[in-house]
């Protein structure tokens, strides 16, 4: 039988896409919020005996977890044959470790949710910093998608004579991979996080080469304090106008208000709906998934 996807609130556009390359069918599923903030939702499509797509970017997850654990164990309760998760982004790889006593490592707390409700799961670069894989902490079969080479596809059909700058040592290596693929030189600045949403950034020893257009490069953005401070780091160099990309765009509107107000133009994949995402990664999530639906 074909595979059934079922699209968390969001995530319809990429459920489609996904059925219609994959050759199985949207699962109906009602989503719905009672007065006291308590979930509600029903499948509406008999899920027995076959294989379940869930599909949901997990940004914002505090509000997204519980309907689809939900989800989860309705479909299992409902004799599906094999579950599996495409998460674009996966949420809660920040704390990889504990940094002060008495902290919760939520990496290995997130991880363990969800491989006690799914078979396997696909997403796309998720932020493995201290860790070197995701099986160090998920138990479940994982495939972490590489959408590098789709950014340096993007800089080589729009920009002339790319400069690849991470705005910190951790982008050292989406940086150092994209630049390989779109044959481009690179450094990366130095920060200090002074807070959540504050940090310094200098260029240290890098600099920028004449009459090159700098690009700045990252795996996520959020509130955007990183890539703003890198921006100013570069305006100092040069005063070519750069570009700054990054995999997951995960602050929404006051993302995108941020770089509008210094009038930058910042550029993502859509691994979660946002107004900067220029780059498709149906495609990959889609050959993701070959030889787990099958």
């Amino acid at each position: 039988m074909r595979p059934l996807f079922l699209a968390l609130p969001g995530n319809e556009d990429a459920a489609m896409g996904l059925a219609a390359a994959a050759g199985g069918s949207l699962c109906a599923c009602e989503f719905r919020t009672f007065p006291d903030g308590e979930s509600y939702l029903r499948v509406e499509d008999d899920p027995c005996g076959r294989t379940v797509v869930l599909v949901c970017s997990l940004v914002h997850p505090n509000e997204k977890i519980l309907p689809l654990i939900f989800a989860a164990d309705t479909l299992r309760e409902l004799g599906v044959d094999r579950l599996g998760l495409v998460a674009p982004y996966l949420a809660y790889m920040r704390q990889d470790c504990r940094f002060h006593a008495g902290e919760a490592v939520t990496s290995r707390s997130f991880a363990g949710l969800i491989c006690r409700s799914f078979d396997w799961l696909v997403t796309v670069d998720p932020h493995l910093h201290r860790y070197n894989s995701l099986e160090e902490i998920y138990s479940i079969p994982c495939r972490a998608l590489h959408a590098g080479p789709l950014l340096a596809d993007w800089i080589e059909r729009n920009v002339d004579r790319p400069f690849l700058i991470g705005p910190d040592n951790e982008s050292r290596q989406w940086v150092a991979a994209v630049a390989f693929d779109c044959g481009a030189g690179s450094g990366v600045f130095q920060k200090s996080r002074l807070s959540d949403r504050s940090v310094s950034i200098a260029a240290g020893h890098l600099r920028i080469p004449p009459n090159a257009t700098p690009v700045l490069v990252d795996d996520i953005v959020s509130s955007g304090a990183t890539m703003l401070k890198a921006l100013e780091a570069v305006r100092e160099q040069t005063p070519a106008p750069a570009i700054a990309m990054a995999i997951h765009g995960v602050g929404g509107d006051e993302m995108a208000a941020a770089f509008g107000k210094i009038n930058a133009r910042l550029v993502t994949t859509n691994s979660n709906s946002n107004p900067k995402a220029e780059i498709d990664i149906l495609g990959l999530l889609a050959s993701g998934l070959k030889g787990l639906i099958d």
